[in-house]
């Protein structure tokens, strides 16, 4: 985040609960279909500094048409994916015991195959805690 505060208001005096849209991959979109993954987690870009509790998002899987509601429970931003891992639980943020069990820990690094590090220090990261509908 650089320092530099780039914020933007996306409340009004009566604001309304707004549907957001975000694209999924297989996996995680499964995790969060079947309620196993509980939070979301993003560059804090423009797009998700709209994103406000109560919220709904409309998950749609990359690969197929499926989709899956799920409203917005918490907002948390960090400067870095790690600080992110340290404040959730791993299985919130998707890792199950059978991908422990394949040797799999959760790791800051993992976010690296969707983000650079470049937009993780210019962005921050968020964690949208959700809970499916």
């Amino acid at each position: 985040m650089n320092g530099s505060n780039n914020a933007i208001s996306c409340q009004g005096a009566a604001r309304r609960v707004t549907i957001h849209s975000m694209k999924l991959a297989p996996e995680p979109f499964g995790l969060i279909e079947a309620g196993r993954k509980t939070v979301e987690i993003r560059l804090f870009d423009m797009k998700r500094r709209c994103v406000m509790p109560e919220d709904i998002i409309r998950f749609t899987c990359t690969e197929g048409r499926r989709t899956v509601f799920a409203r917005v429970k918490e907002i948390a931003v960090f400067p870095t994916f790690e600080e992110l891992y340290g404040y959730f639980e791993p299985g919130e943020l998707g890792y199950t015991r059978e991908s422990a069990g394949d040797g799999k820990e959760a790791s800051p690094d993992d976010m690296y195959a969707y983000y650079t590090p470049e937009n993780e220090l210019k962005y921050g990261v968020t964690g949208i805690r959700i809970e499916k509908i």
